[in-house]
């Protein structure tokens, strides 16, 4: 994603793949639904394209636009999604547990914040191996109430890991306001560890861009972890199941205003004509789709594998 052109791609390629993964949740491909990642792309577009291949990233149950940032291929994530063999995980994540450790994607994560210690833990790791390796850690502002964030702040801090802690704030956990949920603010949250902590527009895929890129290259340096408040907003409900229940705690007006920003448009403005990419990405989903639907489902006398781990080895001096 290092051009315009790229970026406005991704963000393209994003929007069409929920849009599909909305299609086939409404005809049942798709069993349970997703959490649609429409509205906040160029938190994922920005942030990642300014990660280097070797960086990694932990992301959240809205997490396809993360992960299909990173690299993944979006007819092995969509057949995830539909629970077939050829999925990135062989069928067995689904839409909040897709993970592809090959790019750096150490998993999306059904557990609010349960991504933030996985990623200082790997960070950690990286740097005892002497490895400039960076991870990013997306999470949503209802996160920012679980003690577990608050421990990985800690720790990050205390340690000064390579971590960029990306807070993609869209105002809502689940129904609840953040107005009403988070006391003080999302940046202070961080600058009470000591962290540095910068607000970004998370509509504008270039400034989320910019923003990153500074926070990547400090992380790399050794001078600590960055937290970055990207403010956003979903334009679909926090699950799919909201559709059938029809919520009123936003109003159309509030709808409207966000669309207005919509990060899609923003991004092909400053790109111009975008009809071949349209038509590129719109071939590469009607792909995907095909790839996912005829590709055959797991086995049932496979249920069981993977339940443990196997293979692992004890830390030195650990049966001392």
């Amino acid at each position: 994603m290092a051009t315009e052109r790229d970026r406005y791609r991704m963000v393209r390629l994003i929007r069409g793949f929920e849009e599909l993964a909305l299609e086939l949740v409404r005809t049942g491909d798709i069993v349970g639904g997703t959490h649609p990642y429409i509205g906040q792309e160029a938190v994922a577009v920005g942030v990642c394209s300014a990660l280097e291949a070797g960086d990694q990233l932990t992301s959240t149950h809205r997490g396809h636009g993360h992960v299909l940032a990173k690299g993944a291929d979006p007819a092995r994530l969509l057949a995830e999604l539909t629970g077939r063999e050829t999925g990135l995980n062989r069928g067995r994540g689904g839409s909040m547990h897709a993970a592809d450790l090959s790019l750096g994607i150490l998993g999306a994560n059904g557990i609010v914040g349960a991504g933030a210690p996985i990623a200082v833990g790997a960070a950690w790791a990286a740097r005892l191996a002497g490895q400039s390796r960076v991870v990013a850690s997306f999470f949503g502002d209802g996160a920012l109430n679980q003690g577990v964030v608050l421990e990985a702040f800690n720790l990050a801090a205390m340690w000064q890991v390579p971590v960029v802690f990306v807070c993609e704030n869209n105002g809502y956990a689940t129904t609840l306001p953040a107005s009403v949920a988070v006391a003080g603010s999302a940046l202070g949250r961080a600058e009470a560890f000591g962290i540095r902590a910068v607000a970004v527009d998370g509509m504008d895929t270039e400034a989320v861009r910019e923003a990153a890129l500074d926070a990547v290259a400090y992380a790399r340096s050794g001078a600590g972890p960055v937290f970055l408040e990207c403010t956003t907003y979903r334009f679909e409900g926090h699950h799919t199941m909201e559709r059938r229940m029809r919520l009123g705690y936003r109003s159309e007006e509030e709808q409207e205003n966000w669309r207005l920003r919509d990060p899609l448009h923003h991004a092909a403005a400053l790109l111009g004509d975008t009809g071949e990419v349209d038509r590129e990405v719109a071939e590469l989903l009607a792909q995907a789709r095909e790839f996912a639907l005829s590709s055959p489902a797991p086995e049932v006398s496979g249920a069981a594998d993977h339940l443990y781990a196997s293979g692992l080895r004890p830390r030195a001096g650990a049966l001392g």
